[in-house]
């Protein structure tokens, strides 16, 4: 590391900057610690930040323990097949960063990375760096998507993010909107449901998913199979891919399925996509139906896949006599005439809960990378500003590109990519510094 003075502040130097040490900033760590390559970790706050912060408290991964892997580091309890805690998720985390030793400079918030002379100036408010590449690893749920009507909700009625929500004792007793039917969604409409309060839950699009099928968890069928390895570059519509929801699944001690069906038994009302609210009255889109016969329809996709994989490679995985016959759900019940409109005071709603998803935050970033709602563009995590890369966007460079498992194999390729646009640069100045 070189310290330099320009004026009257002083500008730290290195390599590469990553921003952000979740998981995937960590896993980008390790690679360029493999590669020789100095560099540090910026985090605003400690490390697995969102984990600690953003997060409700009842949440696990919805991803067995053994689907934990980063580059170096892997789970190693035993107890496999469940599901992390948040505490544990954030334990895991902190074991890897140090037992890799990575070079985290905690509570240090960037307020802007800009273009230099040779790479990048980032400022942060403990100091100024120059690097020659910057990773983008600050997550890409930093900010609530929520609706612009939200403004029209009558201030008797708390609203919430799921990042503001932490358990259902925060909530005033009555009734209980939550808009959004993901994993996220269904999960707090679950929770709250069993607290006493009646959920009406607000479905748009969603995949429904069991959360066991043929004897094991599906997440370990998508992982054999090749589905979550698949690549971007083999998706026909890959910003559509980019903004397919979360699968409905739950990591609960008992490995149950939680879908609609699941949440209509609790007594969970399920209504169409909340989709504006005039007098203090919501508007419910009249698409329920049809949303749900698309999420069983590609649900059904999902489980054909796997049913072909097994018939194709059940002996060379030693699976024979040990997987159980294909079998579907029940398609998912929808109520024969679902309300198109309601009123939040003779339903007695006291709260509504944003589940509609979550976008990144780059207003520090000046580099004109960034698309008109916020999102960087990249091809695989490859910005079109040399030596600007993205890490843990969805489907970045495979499916499985924002889970624990997917970072180490992204991160391997883009610091491959970032070593070499670093020896490329590298080349023309020695060239010229032994110049006769």
């Amino acid at each position: 590391m070189v310290w330099r003075i320009i004026g009257v502040r002083s500008i730290r130097t290195v390599t590469t900057i990553i921003i952000g040490a979740g998981h995937a900033g960590l896993a980008m760590s390790r690679c360029l610690a493999e590669r020789s390559i100095d560099h540090v970790v910026l985090e605003r706050g400690e490390v697995a930040h969102t984990w600690r912060s953003e997060r409700w408290d009842s949440l696990r991964l919805l991803t067995p323990n053994w689907q934990s892997r980063l580059p170096g580091f892997r789970y190693q309890g035993d107890n496999p097949d469940a599901y992390r805690t948040m505490p544990e998720v954030i334990s895991f985390i902190e074991d890897y960063a140090n037992a890799i030793a990575a070079p985290v400079r905690t509570h240090t918030t960037v307020t802007s990375v800009r273009r230099g002379d040779s790479g990048y100036v980032v400022r942060t408010d403990r100091g100024d760096w120059q690097c020659r590449t910057v990773v983008l690893a600050s997550g890409a749920c930093n900010i609530a998507r929520v609706p612009a009507f939200a403004s029209l909700v009558p201030p008797s009625i708390v609203c919430l993010t799921p990042q503001q929500y932490r358990n259902a004792d925060q909530l005033a007793d009555g009734g209980v909107l939550v808009a959004g039917a993901s994993a996220t969604g269904t999960q707090i409409a679950c929770e709250i449901q069993r607290s006493g309060r009646p959920v009406t839950l607000a479905v748009g699009e969603h995949i429904r998913a069991p959360r066991l099928y043929r004897g094991r968890d599906l997440e370990w069928w998508m992982d054999v199979a090749g589905v979550l390895d698949e690549r971007y570059d083999e998706i026909d519509d890959i910003a559509r891919a980019r903004k397919v929801p979360s699968l409905q699944l739950a990591g609960t001690s008992d490995r149950s399925t939680l879908d609609l069906n699941a949440l209509s038994d609790l007594g969970v009302t399920l209504v169409g996509r909340f989709v504006g609210l005039v007098d203090g009255k919501a508007q419910f889109a009249g698409s329920l139906r049809n949303m749900c016969a698309m999420s069983d329809l590609k649900m059904g996709r999902l489980l054909d896949t796997i049913d072909a994989w097994i018939d194709a490679r059940a002996r060379d995985h030693d699976l024979d006599g040990e997987v159980e016959p294909p079998h579907r759900l029940p398609p998912t019940r929808v109520p024969d005439e679902p309300p198109l409109m309601m009123s939040l005071a003779k339903s007695n709603i006291r709260t509504i809960i944003w589940a509609t998803g979550y976008r990144p935050d780059y207003t520090w970033l000046e580099v004109p990378v960034v698309d008109h709602k916020g999102m960087i563009r990249h091809d695989g995590g490859i910005t079109s500003s040399p030596g600007l890369y993205l890490m843990g966007a969805p489907f970045m460079r495979r499916r499985k590109s924002t889970l624990i498992d997917g970072a180490g194999d992204d991160a391997r390729e883009l610091s491959g990519h970032l070593a070499c646009f670093i020896d490329a640069r590298a080349e023309p100045a020695m060239a010229l510094a032994h110049a006769p």
